[in-house]
């Protein structure tokens, strides 16, 4: 990379994606990044690299005879790691969607949108496709030529090479995401022996064809005018989040100045020196994948990944400048970025989080996988009297959340004097959703209240300590209330 800044004219704005800019002379609709190097552009490096590997190595990974995550849709069964959850486990889904979104909350409160700028799936392909397209057709300026060459060998072979690896990216990212519904060995088997539903290959070509499109052609506008996420950022803001911020006080007015500026005669000196630190390299422009102008100030574009600070950083260092020109910082600039977490706001959340996770962690440990819900008989008749016993008549749904056959066995929790007459031990193949009726009853002589209270209690038979209760009301003749107080 030169050691030499140059003054490149940039019209650009960033409330129009489809205006023309010119950039070293050329005529452009289409952002052409800079590769940069820098502390921003490392971490989203060792940030993307570890996730993508994660996504795409997941399901290769066997634990008990099965991919360590497989969402079965036909059959109803979602394995992840060594649990399985089904569809009455909906509300567990729930509740960590709940705080992924509280989780957003507290970060884009603290340091603003670097989700987007780190860990969002859209900028990690993105970023992949970035250097695809760096390592095959080169740097910003030769990419911006290759454009402008008009059709031959030199132009085609590059430009193939390009998207034939973002089509091979695509299909390998498609194939990934189907494969946690199908299963990446069997997917791959079905697919290559073309044995594979048309539904399966409905959504390879789907997924691969949105990827495509997705990071290699939309990119930025993604970002600009389909993410809700920018569109409602702002709200969360306040004076000591952390945003991507330009000092203005500092760089202007803005001047183009050389590396060895310093050595020049005092009257050129003294005119440099009346410029503001920012020499107007647009720099910052040219790195921002989302092509805005952070010197314009904040704007919902924006999606903090400190590509600007890395090159603004490399721009100061050779006009030997203090670094820091653009930065993380807050409205309020005193304190630390850590001193921003002891503010009221960022505690609420805080506590929310915690607790929400510790209700949720519980749950998950403390999980039975048998269930039990029970619906009383609401007919005409609350209840019905049998010779010298009382009976109620009561709905029951056991569910069988194992992946092995088990036999299980009901019982009434309060035991004597209440019995269960009939269904005491069934046996529930794995996943099975099992309803019956059964009959509760009470000896007449030991009716003392019109309304009771009972359990009624479902466990493995093998195993009693696995069980699962379900609290109901049991009717009684509202005399005997009465008779029992004589």
């Amino acid at each position: 990379m030169s050691d030499r800044i140059h003054a490149i004219n940039v019209s650009s704005s960033s409330d129009d994606s489809s205006q023309v800019r010119y950039v070293d002379g050329y005529v452009s609709s289409k952002v052409y990044t800079r590769r940069i190097r820098g502390l921003f552009q490392r971490l989203r490096r060792r940030i993307a690299i570890p996730l993508v590997m994660l996504f795409v190595l997941t399901p290769w990974f066997i634990i008990d005879g099965r991919p360590a995550m497989l969402f079965d849709l036909s059959a109803q069964k979602f394995h992840v790691l060594w649990m399985t959850f089904w569809p009455q486990d909906g509300i567990l889904l729930a509740w960590l969607l709940i705080i992924a979104a509280f989780l957003l909350f507290a970060v884009t409160v603290w340091i603003g949108r670097v989700w987007c700028g780190f860990s969002c799936p859209q900028t990690i392909w993105t970023q992949m496709f970035i250097w695809i397209e760096d390592k095959c057709e080169g740097d910003r300026n030769r990419r911006m030529k290759l454009d402008q060459m008009p059709w031959g060998w030199e132009k085609l072979r590059r430009k193939s090479a390009t998207h034939s690896l973002w089509l091979l990216v695509s299909l390998i990212s498609s194939f990934t995401f189907v494969a946690y519904f199908y299963g990446p060995v069997e997917l791959l088997r079905d697919a290559l022996r073309f044995e594979a539903s048309l539904e399966t290959y409905f959504w390879l070509f789907t997924f691969t064809a949105m990827t495509y499109l997705n990071a290699g052609w939309l990119r930025e506008q993604v970002c600009k005018y389909m993410c809700p996420y920018s569109r409602i950022q702002s709200v969360m803001y306040d004076s000591d989040t952390f945003v991507v911020a330009y000092d203005q006080e500092r760089g202007e007015p803005r001047g183009v100045v050389t590396k060895n500026a310093t050595l020049k005669s005092g009257e050129a000196l003294a005119a440099s020196s009346a410029k503001g630190d920012c020499v107007d390299c647009s720099w910052c422009v040219q790195v921002c994948p989302v092509d805005i102008d952070i010197r314009e100030g904040l704007q919902p574009e924006c999606i903090a990944c400190g590509l600007c600070i890395d090159a603004c950083d490399m721009v100061m260092e050779k006009v030997q400048k203090p670094s820091g020109l653009i930065r993380f910082q807050s409205e309020h600039v005193k304190g630390s970025i850590w001193s921003r977490l002891a503010r009221p706001r960022m505690i609420g959340y805080s506590m929310a989080l915690l607790l929400m996770m510790g209700v949720f962690s519980n749950t998950i440990l403390t999980r039975v996988p048998l269930g039990v819900d029970v619906i009383r008989d609401r007919g005409m008749h609350l209840y019905r009297v049998r010779n010298d016993r009382i009976e109620n008549v009561y709905t029951v749904k056991i569910k069988n959340m194992e992946t092995q056959i088990n036999r299980v066995v009901l019982s009434v929790a309060e035991g004597a004097p209440y019995r269960l007459r009939s269904h005491r031990v069934v046996e529930l193949d794995p996943g099975e959703l099992l309803t019956l009726p059964i009959r509760v009853t009470l000896p007449k002589d030991q009716v003392q209240f019109s309304q009771s209270t009972i359990h009624v209690v479902a466990e493995i038979l093998d195993r009693p300590e696995t069980r699962a209760r379900q609290k109901t009301l049991f009717m009684a003749p509202a005399m005997r209330l009465k008779l029992a107080g004589q």
